[in-house]
């Protein structure tokens, strides 16, 4: 009888420690722990709610959001950089950027209409709508009837949109430690571009489907090309233009030592043709980095967001490092 007695404490002891270990005892949250490794948040925890004020008033939400979509192609990248993979986005490309293929593997393309998907928000099943009032503000009753949904302003830097919605998650020390790690990792980039180039002169441009961009220090490409990597413009720049549409006849009146090259699509095959015929012309291969082999062919994908986005500005740094490194030996 105390064998059997043993036997049955024992028993109880186990299935106290199955109970306890078992994967069913947690909610495992789709977003916030694949990003982090963070300890799953509990049914408990899932169930709280806080208010936020918002551009449309005080909502309700859940406290710690476990699916949550960002609309705009540049909101899902601050959600990221937060530690936080959104269920659905939009998107400009078919594929998602180099730096987030990995981790957006599961999440839903829903394109980049101007109107939204609506049918594929609600199937996603969104616990949280975050999105900038200036491009969801006429939708919002609609995305507000299919979870609480927080418009931000509008801001001219994306430190302060990345902080506005820290604020409404409540990361506000993971944005700033976000920050201060891209600032490091300009100081190093542009340290290193100095040291092989010195104060030779950079142009960035975009080839687009109808047109050929010049970027100037003016705008946020440009701005981090030149201000935060250092890069020397041109002189002749008109110094109020933020960027300027030009034809391939007027290109080498911009006549830089280096060329950084984005195709605005890579897979678009009007962009791909246009390009693969200008450099056939005289025109491109008289230009002073082409006869020096100084031009350096950059991702539409991965430089989408440039100027707009911590990861992009970050894998922007590493990518024209490299490159730069590879031809100025």
């Amino acid at each position: 009888m105390k064998f059997k007695g043993f036997t049955m404490v024992c028993a109880i002891l186990i299935l106290l420690m199955i109970s306890a270990c078992s994967p069913t005892s947690q909610k495992v949250s789709s977003s916030e722990a694949q990003a982090t490794g963070a300890p799953h948040s509990s049914a408990a925890e899932a169930d709280k709610v806080k208010v936020v004020h918002t551009e449309m008033g005080d909502i309700t939400i859940p406290e710690s959001p476990q699916r949550v979509i960002a609309l705009s192609v540049v909101y899902p990248e601050f959600l990221y950089a937060l530690g936080i993979v959104p269920v659905a986005v939009q998107n400009y490309h078919s594929e998602f950027p180099a730096y987030l293929q990995d981790p957006f593997s599961n999440t839903l393309k829903m394109g980049i209409a101007r109107t939204p998907d609506f049918e594929a928000i609600l199937d996603a099943g969104p616990d949280l709508i975050i999105a900038p009032v200036w491009w969801s503000k006429k939708d919002y009753d609609q995305l507000s009837q299919i979870a609480p949904t927080v418009l931000l302003p509008e801001h001219n830097d994306w430190r302060d949109e990345l902080r506005g919605i820290a604020a409404i998650l409540g990361k506000e020390e993971q944005a700033e430690q976000v920050i201060q790690t891209l600032e490091q990792h300009e100081k190093q980039g542009a340290e290193t571009l100095h040291n092989l180039i010195g104060d030779e002169t950079v142009l960035y441009i975009r080839v687009m489907e109808k047109e050929i961009i010049l970027h100037g220090e003016n705008i946020d490409r440009g701005r981090f090309v030149h201000k935060q990597l250092g890069l020397q413009p041109l002189p002749n720049f008109p110094e109020s233009e933020t960027a300027m549409s030009v034809s391939l006849e007027v290109l080498p009146e911009y006549d830089a030592d280096h060329l950084i090259v984005q195709l605005d699509d890579e897979t678009n095959k009007e962009i791909k043709s246009k390009f693969d015929e200008m450099l056939t012309t005289s025109l491109w291969k008289n230009l002073k980095a082409v006869k020096n082999d100084h031009v350096y062919m950059v991702g539409g994908k991965e430089w989408f967001n440039l100027g707009m986005s911590p990861l992009a500005d970050s894998y922007v740094i590493d990518d024209i490092v490299a490159a730069f490194k590879e031809k100025n030996k």
